[in-house]
């Protein structure tokens, strides 16, 4: 996947520059060159790796273990929930969907974001009496939720759509136990804890308020927004549904110029491309249509089509008051909720040994292209392109020879 276009290479210069300087990285993403989140969790991630192995993969390393790891927790808990679906199509859908694939295993600060999704929300979800199958303890429920709110706020500003459900959940356990509730909290302080150990130190330092990167001027009224709203495939809806699709053509090309040269130059991908190309197009619309239907033999599909709909007006409330557009990296913190909720409808189907050949079809095909797609970028876009430089960067342990920090950037 890219490296070398600017937003993925400043992440990884943050991480280089911390191995290379040693200065604690108390700044992590940039928001604009203005803006920047407070927490060293960023530059940790990508700059512990490369002082156990000096080597330009290293981070991607990292990033993959946990990826990996949370999607094998996903797929376990999903298949959990939905016993009667085939497991193989579980774990392999998660594992290589484009999204899961494509933007949690290079280098840029939403690909983060998935270890701390997924843990908030099955934690979330295990402390709602309507939904819980009570596969997680609630003190680990909580720790859980602690834990991953204080990961993705270091990584991505999308951390504040995770406060409505937080506090749904704190409402849920009180009215439950009442004053008992409280050693479930604790918990939750506990498993906040961990990663906020990165974060206050950037607070002592700076103080409360810079150190705040000047995250706040992010929220602002911004009705320019409502203008992406109609636009089918561009909006949240579109882009909150292709989250749990085979959204292709995003990942062979920035616009139809790129997109067409790439299946020029990689003819025999052709017919994956159109199948898969079909699919994904088809699956939101799928998503869309399957939500009106009222029973489906799932004792809790009522329950999660109305958590689905309710997280897809949440993110359309708040991308009023965000002065970022609504693009699809930036919705990747719910994308637990609308994959879940995705299992749930293609679970009506899998049933079937008909569906169950062709979703196996799917598959294979998705495997096949993407080992086509990544042997296509290799050489094109990759890290590849000139590892050489920043495996100079690291021997010389000087991060500028890879590339200066964006102007204005407080680490």
């Amino acid at each position: 996947m890219p490296f070398w276009t600017d937003d993925e290479k400043q992440i990884y210069l943050i991480g280089l520059k911390f191995y290379c300087t040693r200065a604690w990285p108390y700044f992590g993403p940039d928001v604009t060159n203005t803006i920047q989140i407070p927490g060293a969790l960023q530059g940790l991630l990508v700059g512990l790796p490369l002082f156990i192995v000096p080597a330009p993969e290293a981070p991607y390393v990292l990033l993959n273990l946990l990826s990996f790891a949370a999607l094998c927790f996903f797929a376990w808990y999903c298949s959990r929930r939905l016993p009667e679906l085939p497991g193989w199509f579980v774990w392999t859908w998660l594992l290589t969907a484009p999204w899961t694939l494509n933007l949690s295993t290079h280098i840029f600060n939403p690909s983060y974001v998935l270890i701390g999704a997924v843990l908030f929300f099955i934690g979330a979800i295990e402390t709602w009496p309507a939904l819980r199958i009570g596969v997680i303890p609630p003190r680990w429920a909580n720790f859980m939720m602690g834990f991953a709110l204080l990961w993705v706020m270091q990584l991505h500003l999308s951390w504040v759509v995770l406060i409505p459900f937080l506090l749904a959940s704190f409402y849920f356990q009180f009215q439950a136990t009442g004053r008992n509730a409280l050693p479930l909290l604790a918990w939750f302080a506990c498993g906040a804890l961990i990663p906020s150990s990165f974060l206050i130190p950037t607070y002592i330092k700076y103080g409360v308020f810079s150190g705040m990167g000047s995250t706040g001027e992010v929220v602002q009224v911004n009705w320019q927004n409502l203008r992406s709203y109609w636009n089918l495939p561009e909006s949240i809806l579109g882009r909150f549904l292709s989250l749990a699709s085979f959204e292709l053509p995003r990942f062979i090309g920035r616009d139809t110029s790129s997109r067409m040269e790439f299946i020029r130059t990689n003819t025999w991908l052709i017919p994956f491309v159109i199948f898969l190309g079909v699919v994904g197009l088809l699956q939101p619309i799928a998503l869309l249509v399957l939500w009106f239907r009222k029973e489906t033999g799932q004792k809790d599909w009522r329950q999660i089509k109305y958590l689905t709909l309710f997280t897809l007006v949440l993110l359309y409330v708040a991308f009023l008051f965000s002065i970022k557009p609504p693009y699809s990296h930036t919705l990747y913190v719910t994308f637990p909720i609308v994959m879940l909720y995705s299992l749930y409808c293609w679970n009506m189907y899998l049933t079937r040994p008909g569906w169950r050949k062709f979703a196996a079809l799917f598959l294979v095909s998705g495997l096949i292209f993407n080992l086509g797609l990544a042997v296509a970028n290799l050489h094109r876009q990759s890290l590849y392109l000139d590892r050489g430089k920043v495996q100079s960067a690291i021997d010389a342990r000087d991060y500028r020879i890879l590339g200066e920090r964006r102007e204005g950037a407080r680490y």
